[in-house]
Formats: structure tokens, C-alpha cells, sequence
């Protein structure tokens, strides 16, 4: 192993180990002996790669963030149904959550202001939500009288929501609890046509969430940032790739949704 591999690895262990000592103890009383331990490092190693604890905190941040716009970007692009891509990319955000250390304590630490605070990560999930619902709207995907700007608070409200409870009760990260979310707002959104056609459970590859980041032992440099994750960002499956039943059966009940 090369010296700069030495290092990367040194740096992701240091990340991992903060985000485990920031989710379990705080930012205010994790303290950098206790997460250069975590690491397998000596302080010497950890100040090498990280100024003070504050840096630490930005880093593990930042692998969050990789991960995360990774796991949306997937639902953006991704093709089919607009809203199916919101469903799944809930599913992915989610099993993101339960399996990274690196994504949890990072979008904690954004939401509490103490990393580097260079993003809003509510802010981006908000405008990764309003984008896909203004999608289906545009394709005929919507029930009457249901807007973007509405519904997007609403699933918003109860997404933020989900992530706040699962920091005392990992169970609500579970699939079935978003399953039964979309269970109840899927029949008020969807126009009626689409509705037997989307899966409230996620389709195709929304089973499988993205992984890779630090939190689960990437070698890369970072959450989607290579992604980290985005954390976790490494290489997730697309989301919503089911070409097709939603985008079939819509044609099917003349909304002509044009499949990318």
C-alpha cells in the first residue's frame, strides 16, 4: 500500500470515527482523543489530516452531503414515472440513513449548524422534492387541484419529520414506515389513471439503496462526493429504474408521459 493510500484510508477511518463519537455523544462532547482512538490513529495522525475538531465535523459534513445529492440525483435522472422517482428516492435517502453512520451524523450536524455549514441539506432535499413533483405535474402525473408547492410541504414535513424521530428509533428509517406514508398521500397526489401503477414500497432498484460512503467503508474520497457518499453516494443504484410499468400504463390511459 502506497503512502497516499495509507492516508486515504487514515482520513475515511477519522471520518467514520467522528461521525460514530458526533451521533452517539455530540458535537460539544466528542472529543478528538476518543475519535482518533475510534480510528485505530494516533492524535499526531488525526491532526495531520484535520486542524481541529470543527474540521473534523466539516468533513463529515461534507461525505453526507456527497452521498446525499448522489441518492437524489439518482431520482432526477433516473427514468419512468416522476412521481414513482419520488417515491424510490425517499426509499434510497432512507436506507441510506440506516446503513451510514457518516450520512446520519451529517445531516445532524448540518441541521444543527456545527460543520462547516457551506450547504443547506434540508434546503437541497426541499428543492429535490419540489423538482420531481414540478416534473409531474408538467407530465399530466398529478391529481386535479394538487400543486408542486403544497405537496412538497407536505412531504417535506413528513420526510424531515421521519429523519428527526430515527435518531431515537431507528425503526422509522424501516421500509414500511415510508411505504405507509405513501400508502395514504399516493391516492391524493396521483392522478387517477397513474394510481394502481405506483408501488408506495419503491420499484426496481429503490429495494437496494445506495452505499459506499466512509460510513460503510468506502475507499473513495468521499460521499458522493465521490460520492461518500454523498455519502453513501458511492455507487447506488439508479433510482426508479422501472422503465416502465408507471410510464406503460400511463400511456395506456392516454396522459402521454414522454419516458426519457
Amino acid at each position: 500500500m502506497t503512502k497516499q493510500d495509507r492516508a486515504v484510508r487514515t482520513r475515511l477511518a477519522l471520518i467514520r470515527s467522528a461521525a460514530e463519537q458526533f451521533e452517539a455523544r455530540g458535537y460539544v462532547r466528542a472529543c478528538l482523543a476518543q475519535i482518533s482512538a475510534g480510528a485505530g490513529v494516533s492524535s499526531g495522525a488525526l491532526h495531520f489530516h484535520f486542524a481541529n475538531k470543527a474540521a473534523v465535523a466539516e468533513a463529515v459534513e461534507h461525505a453526507a452531503a456527497g452521498a446525499l445529492h448522489e441518492a437524489a440525483g439518482h431520482g432526477r435522472d433516473a427514468g419512468g414515472s416522476a412521481l414513482q422517482r419520488l417515491v424510490d428516492v425517499t426509499h434510497h435517502v432512507a436506507r441510506l440513513m440506516c446503513a451510514d453512520v457518516v450520512v446520519r451524523a451529517g445531516l445532524r450536524l448540518n441541521a444543527e449548524g456545527h460543520g462547516g455549514r457551506t450547504r443547506d441539506l434540508r434546503r437541497e432535499w426541499r428543492e429535490c422534492v419540489q423538482g420531481l413533483l414540478a416534473e409531474a405535474e408538467g407530465r399530466g402525473e398529478l391529481a386535479a387541484g394538487v400543486t408542486p408547492q403544497r405537496t412538497g410541504a407536505v412531504v417535506l414535513a413528513a420526510t424531515t419529520g421521519i429523519e428527526v424521530l430515527a435518531r431515537d428509533d431507528r425503526d422509522w428509517l424501516a421500509r414500511p414506515s415510508l411505504t405507509d406514508l405513501w400508502h395514504l398521500l399516493l391516492p391524493c397526489l396521483a392522478a387517477p389513471c397513474l394510481a394502481g401503477a405506483l408501488d408506495p414500497a419503491g420499484s426496481g432498484s429503490a429495494a437496494s439503496g445506495p452505499s459506499g460512503s466512509p460510513g460503510s467503508g468506502s475507499a473513495g474520497s468521499g460521499p458522493a462526493a465521490s460520492g461518500p457518499t454523498a455519502g453513501g453516494s458511492a455507487e447506488a443504484a439508479p433510482v426508479g429504474s422501472g422503465s416502465d410499468v408507471p410510464g406503460v400504463r400511463a400511456q395506456a390511459c392516454g396522459v402521454g408521459l414522454a419516458l426519457r
